[in-house]
């Protein structure tokens, strides 16, 4: 590691320290975490998901991001959700989601106790997020949280009905 890696960094300095390379990192408490590879189940659901909302959204406002984008978390953190929705400016020179709306989590046995933990907890501190899936595919289920007009989340568990597609949005029947 560098000297700048060995220091707490600011999010600017985070952003200008990044590698160009494939390997992604966080910031989590002012330091750089790599990010581990996934498996192709998890790969999978990503590319699915991506698609799928990609489509659904290709005429609108929306933006749909994949872990490339950073998601910036008050604290200082940031993060780098599966995939999600901004609704801010399209810049492509930024590097991180305007307005996030929406992150997705494909929990794995990696990155089950961070995603259930400190980033759903860090995730709901944003002001502009809207909603928070956690689709974990093992059971298959999907948890999505969503924030009502009160601002107060509320938790919502959805089988995926051994559907292929993992689709949060239709109910099981």
């Amino acid at each position: 590691m560098d000297e700048v890696t060995l220091r707490r960094m600011t999010v600017a300095e985070f952003f200008a320290w990044e590698p160009g390379d494939e390997e992604r990192y966080e910031l989590v408490d002012g330091r750089p975490v790599k990010m581990t590879g996934a498996r192709r189940r998890h790969d999978r659901i990503v590319g699915n998901l991506n698609r799928v909302l990609g489509t659904q959204l290709l005429d609108s406002p929306y933006i749909v991001f994949t872990p490339d984008t950073a998601v910036l978390i008050p604290n200082g953190n940031v993060r780098r959700p599966d995939a999600g929705i901004d609704s801010g400016r399209d810049d492509d020179n930024l590097m991180h989601a305007d307005i996030p709306r929406l992150v997705i989590e494909v929990l794995s046995p990696s990155t089950r106790k961070s995603d259930l933990g400190e980033k759903l907890a860090e995730y709901k501190t944003i002001d502009s997020l809207h909603h928070i899936l956690l689709i974990d595919p093992d059971k298959p289920e999907v948890t999505h949280w969503s924030r009502s007009r009160t601002g107060a989340w509320q938790q919502q568990n959805m089988s995926t009905c051994r559907r292929r597609s993992l689709s949060p949005i239709r109910r099981c029947r």
